[in-house]
Order: structure tokens, then C-alpha cells, then sequence
């Protein structure tokens, strides 16, 4: 599930500087404060021309005259690294209390839309789409904040970062991060925008239920009536949890199968859209009510506007961001730190790879039937696999009968998984549970002693596996979230390199829910079936990513499109991808089940950060074995804010690579033949 990064403006800050000179103050201006900041600082030379010319390319006529620059330098400039070390730390109190509150006021506004219990009211969408922070980088600069900022902890690019990254102390990548967050100007108007399109984009996809009692197959109903499934989550993990079914499960993963291609084309009845009061047919696309078949219109690429608005939203801060020209760069350049292309030849590695082809072949003799389409989220490599669904909700609702008893169990969870129990229950004091609107989702602090949120769809009679499945995944990122906050060295490195790294921790939550239950694997072929089920998942969403980035890069060149276009132009996208990575393992051409993911309608190139998930995961797993897991776990996420190859490095004695997985792989299919 996505994780909620602290504040979505203040990540759009963290791009790179144009370190170019000022058009509004001359060179001469800056040749003058700069001979008089070298006389007066005993800081290096460089440093000091590096932090004053980035600050002359962000001062504007509005902030002053070229001798007010000069003046604001000589003024402001640190005299030594004592005095750095003191501004850093005021700088780092201070944006706590500012960033905290903001953020503590933003998770408040937008309660009656994340969480359950609420009266629907028309208000709460315009509370939700108000951004509090908006106008935080606008009030920063007009009080000079940002210059000071800019002048003393100056911007590093990716490569710099890289070159000078292991000789620089915990207090210096503090510096060099509080360096990231004044680098462009862009208007509050905009950024209110966007935040306007991701709230109406995230309550459209939070509300996309399909009731399933409603569903027919051959006018027959399959599911409970007080099924109610969210797209895509929901209906995946369904489509997951009925090849344990023997009976019917192949032909309830067909219906599922065909409703999300309705969805995906938009071919879908709209009055079967989080509505109970149709019966629906999704093989032939018919709705009935009262058992005779009625007309109905189909939705009208709803899904695409939403895509397409949230698109228009970010290129619109474009021309505000020099270094980094479009959201493209700025995702995979400034926000992941990780370059589109090498990202994308770590998907294709393993997208191509030769483990692939075996896998499905092993898949499809395990199944005892061709592959389809749908397989992709083949679950028969897990141990609950051949565990009943019905036996599994009954345990879970046995064992949490309610929200506050899954609260309460979470220190016990942490010390399942190595965590001393002082610690475990200093981590779960911070954490607060809520049932959610949507999948679920965890949203973190960003000031000490404030709560971190843990999110899903908790049922009013207690949690079934599903919801227990996903909120040990959630789980995983508060644990992240409160140890990338507290232990930290200091408050500028505070988070994870990116959200890849976060998505790994709740991996490794997620995948031990049995374990945690108290399910213990019999199977001495669980390490392998382990290691090949992280492959299987890794082989669909990096494909799922491919798409979204693919997109991402068609709308770039059509920016003109229309939600009709993107809708076409998406399903051929999908069907390209599937037809070079997965035709040749399933058989089958032209297919577009990897269009169906809600992140790319709600949250923009999120995906990619999932398969890099699964690659880092596979890595701190590897690095686990023999150690005290929740030592290990403290230990490498209070590295904080590092860029991603150099985190790996310290972390786990290499850099993120497809390498260690595809290995393991090979080695597991050697086994599973024996």
C-alpha cells in the first residue's frame, strides 16, 4: 500500500538548483559579496561562493536590491563551522516545529476522508483539498528564511552527493539535505493545484468499490453479499486468495479477471460503481435490477481525467525548475535520486531474464493448466496458499476481534520480529490505528511525540486476513517512520532515501503475517517457494512500473491529449509492455491487466518505487540471516536521509542491484526440480 510522504509540497521543494548567476543581481554584485564573505568567514572559499551563488539565482527583484543582497550576505554568512553547527541546529528545531504542525494539521483536515465514522459532507472534499502548507516556500522566502538557508547549507547535485558521500559526517548530510529544500520558487497557486487534483483523484479511487454480491456468472452469484472490494487492492487480493479454492476459485478469478478490464477500458456500467442496488453480469456486461436487464451508461474515462488532471498539475510547475525540466526528472532525479534509465534497466534485467520464462513454466505445472493473464499475482508459492481463506479470516477475527485489539498486539508483534520489548513499546505508543476509507495506508509524523498513523479497512466486527495482511504491510512503514524520525542523527535526515526503501521494511512485515500469527512453515522447500514468490511479484509490478513510466513519457510528448486519447494510448502502452516481457512466458498477446493499478490515477510515478521495494527487500533479507533481525532493522534505518546506493552500501555491504535476486532464483528452481 502507498505510503504518505510527509508533506507533498515541501517534497516538491527537494529538487535540484539552477546555480546559475541571478539576472537581477549583476556579476559584479556577486564578485563584491563575495570578496567580503572570504574576508570575514574562515568557511572554504568554495563553499561560500557555492552557497552565495545559489542564493543569487533565487533572489528576485521583489527581495531587494543588489546592494541589499550584498548587504544580506555579509550579515548572514556563518563566520565558522561553530556558528554553521549552531544555525543548523536552530534551523532543525525550528522546522520541526513548522513542518510538524503542519503536517499534524493536514492529517486533522483530512480525518472525515481517510478514515471511517465520518458523515459524508460536501465540505470535507474542499478541506481536503485545502494544503496548508501551500504557501510555505512563498512565506520562507519572503521573510529571507530561504536565503540564509541557501547561503549557509548550499544545494549538491546527485553527483556531488556521490563523490563526497563517505567523507561526510552525519552533521554534513544534515547540512547537505537541509541544502535540498531551497533550490527553486514555485507559486503557492500551483502547488494548490495540484494538491486540489491529488485529493479529488485519491477520494475518486478511495471510493471505486465493487459488491461483489452483486456480481453473476451465468446468472448465478458467487461471492457474499457483504463483499465489498476496492479496485484494484481489494480486487487482487481476492483474485490472490482463490487459488486455495479448488472448487470455484478458478472461475471467481475469471469474473474478477473481467471486471477489471471493464474498469481498465472503461467499459464499466456506471451505476455498478460502489452501488448494491445492480446486479451485474462482467462476462457479458449486462446489468439487471429486480432480475430484468436494465440500459445503463458506461463510466466516461473518469478514471483517465483524474490521470490526466494530476499530469496537467505537475507539468504546470515545470517552467519553475531549471535543473530538473520536468516531473520526470524531478520524480526519479530529485525525488528517488535514482536515474529513469538505470531504474529501467534494472526492471528490464530481471523483466528478461531467463528465470521468468522458468518460473511461469514451473507456475503453470504447478496449476496443472495454461497460464492466464491473471497470474501474474500467482499466490501458490506463499504458505497460506493451501490454507482455506474461510480458515484464515476465522483466525484472524478469533485473534483481533476488533481495531484495539490489533492495537494492542502491536508490541508483541515488534518482538516477534527481534525487537526488545522496551523498544517495541516505545515504537507502538506512537503509533495510532484507524479504519480507513481506502486500502490502507501509513501516514508518518514529522515531529516527535506526534502519532504515526496506521491504516486499513478494518471491519466493525473485527479484522479479517485481508485487512491483517495489509495492515502488518502498513505496520512495516510506521516501524520505518518512527525510527527514521527518532533515531536519526538529526532532523534534515529524517526519512528513508526514498520511498523504495520504505516499501522494503513493510515487506519484510507483510510476508512474515503467518509467522506472526504463530503459523509456522513445515515445508523444507520454504526458503526456496519464499525466494521464487518475491521473484513472481517483482516480475509483475516492475512490468506495472514500465507502464506507468511509459505513460508517463507519452503524455509528455502529447501534452495537449484528452482523457480519451490517454485511455487508448494507456491500454496500448500496457499491451506493448505485456507483449515483450510476458507474451513469451504466458502465451498470450495484447493483454492490458497492467493497466489496472489505482496508484497511477491517485498518486504520479509512485509505482516504480515497489519493484525497487522488492529488490531492496530481497537484499535485507539476505543481510538478516544469522543476525538479530530488529537490531539489524534499528540500526540500518537510523542511517536516515541518504542518497539510495550509498544507504545500500552501509546497509548491507553492496548497492541495490537485480543481481542478488536473480541468483537466489536460479538456486531455488534448482531445488523445487529435485
Amino acid at each position: 500500500m502507498k505510503k504518505y510522504l510527509v508533506l507533498i509540497s515541501v517534497i516538491l521543494l527537494m529538487i535540484s538548483c539552477n546555480n546559475s548567476a541571478s539576472l537581477n543581481i549583476p556579476e559584479s554584485s556577486i564578485q563584491k559579496a563575495l570578496t567580503a564573505c572570504t574576508e570575514q568567514s574562515e568557511l572554504p572559499d568554495a563553499l561560500i561562493e557555492k552557497g552565495l551563488r545559489q542564493c543569487a539565482g533565487l533572489w528576485t527583484s521583489k527581495d531587494g536590491s543588489s546592494e541589499e543582497f550584498v548587504a544580506f550576505c555579509k550579515n548572514h554568512l556563518c563566520a565558522d563551522s561553530q556558528q554553521k553547527s549552531l544555525l543548523f541546529q536552530r534551523m532543525a528545531s525550528h522546522f520541526e516545529t513548522l513542518l510538524g504542525h503542519q503536517n499534524r494539521v493536514r492529517v486533522e483536515l483530512l480525518r472525515p476522508l481517510h478514515e471511517t465514522g465520518y458523515q459524508n459532507l460536501p465540505v470535507d472534499q474542499l478541506f481536503g483539498a485545502y494544503d496548508n502548507a501551500a504557501h510555505f516556500e512563498e512565506d520562507m522566502y519572503n521573510s529571507k528564511i530561504a536565503f540564509v538557508a541557501a547561503l549557509n547549507f548550499p544545494y549538491f547535485s546527485l553527483d556531488e552527493k556521490t563523490a563526497l558521500a563517505g567523507t561526510w559526517t552525519s552533521e554534513e548530510w544534515g547540512y547537505a539535505r537541509l541544502g535540498d529544500f531551497f533550490t527553486e520558487r514555485i507559486p503557492a497557486s500551483l502547488k494548490q493545484e495540484m494538491t486540489l487534483a491529488a485529493t479529488k483523484a485519491e477520494e475518486y479511487i478511495s471510493n471505486y468499490n465493487i459488491h461483489m454480491g452483486s456480481l453473476l456468472d451465468q446468472g448465478k452469484k458467487l461471492f457474499p453479499d457483504n463483499m465489498v472490494l476496492i479496485t484494484h487492492w481489494g480486487l487482487r487480493d481476492e483474485l490472490k486468495s482463490n487459488y486455495a479454492d479448488k472448487e470455484q476459485g478458478l472461475q471467481k478469478q475469471e469474473v474478477i479477471y473481467r471486471v477489471m478490464q471493464h474498469i481498465i477500458e472503461q467499459s464499466i456500467p456506471l451505476p455498478v460503481i460502489d452501488n448494491p442496488s445492480y446486479d451485474w453480469d462482467p462476462v457479458n456486461n449486462k446489468v439487471y435490477q429486480e432480475g430484468k436487464e436494465i440500459a445503463y451508461e458506461a463510466e466516461p474515462n473518469t478514471r483517465y481525467q483524474y490521470f490526466l488532471d494530476l499530469f496537467k498539475a505537475n507539468k504546470a510547475m515545470d517552467d519553475h525548475s531549471e535543473q530538473y525540466p520536468t516531473y520526470i526528472a524531478r520524480n526519479f532525479d530529485g525525488e528517488l535520486e535514482i536515474a529513469e534509465k538505470e531504474v529501467e534497466a534494472l526492471f528490464v534485467e530481471l523483466l528478461s531474464s531467463k528465470q521468468a520464462v522458468e518460473t511461469g513454466q514451473l507456475i503453470e505445472k504447478r496449476l496443472g493448466r495454461k497460464l492466464r493473464p491473471y497470474d501474474i499475482w500467482y499466490d501458490g508459492f506463499k504458505s497460506r496458499s493451501s490454507i482455506d481463506p474461510a480458515v484464515l479470516d476465522k483466525l484472524v477475527l478469533d485473534k483481533y476481534p476488533s481495531l484495539q485489539a490489533f492495537q494492542n498486539d502491536l508490541p508483541a508483534i515488534l518482538v516477534k520480529m527481534g525487537f526488545s520489548e522496551q523498544k517495541a513499546r516505545e515504537i507502538c505508543a506512537q503509533v495510532e490505528v484507524n479504519p480507513s476509507v481506502g486500502s490502507g495506508h501509513a501516514w508518518p509524523a514529522a515531529m516527535k511525540n506526534d502519532k504515526i498513523h496506521l491504516r486499513a479497512r478494518f471491519r466493525e466486527n473485527g479484522v479479517d486476513y485481508k485487512t491483517y495482511n495489509i495492515a502488518t504491510h502498513e505496520f512495516g512503514h510506521n516501524v520505518e517512520e518512527y525510527i527514521s524520525l527518532y533515531d536519526v542523527p538529526n532532523y534534515f535526515l529524517s526519512s528513508v532515501p526514498n520511498n523504495a526503501f520504505t516499501e522494503a521494511l513493510a515487506f519484510v512485515f507483510q510476508e512474515r503475517d503467518l509467522d506472526l500469527l504463530g503459523i509456522k512453515q513445515q515445508d523444507p522447500l520454504a526458503g526456496s517457494l519464499n525466494t521464487l514468490d518475491l521473484f513472481w511479484s517483482s516480475y509483475e509490478i516492475m512490468g506495472v512500473a514500465l507502464v506507468d513510466m511509459k505513460v508517463w513519457r507519452w503524455m509528455y510528448e502529447h501534452p495537449d491529449t484528452d482523457a480519451a486519447q490517454l485511455k487508448d494510448n494507456v491500454i496500448r502502452i500496457a499491451r506493448e509492455v505485456w507483449n515483450e516481457y510476458y507474451a513469451p512466458v504466458f502465451g498470450i498477446e495484447d493483454q492490458n491487466i497492467l493497466a489496472v493499478y489505482s496508484h497511477m490515477i491517485e498518486i504520479p510515478l509512485y509505482l516504480p518505487a515497489y519493484p525497487l521495494g522488492h529488490l531492496i527487500h530481497y537484499q535485507l533479507n539476505e543481510h538478516f540471516e544469522g543476525k538479530d533481525r530488529g537490531t539489524e532493522i534499528q540500526r540500518i534505518f537510523a542511517q536516515g536521509r541518504l542518497i539510495p546506493q550509498y544507504w545500500m552500501q552501509k546497509a548491507v555491504g553492496h548497492k541495490l542491484s537485480a543481481e542478488p535476486l536473480l541468483r537466489a532464483t536460479s538456486l531455488a528452481l534448482e531445488q523445487i526440480r529435485r
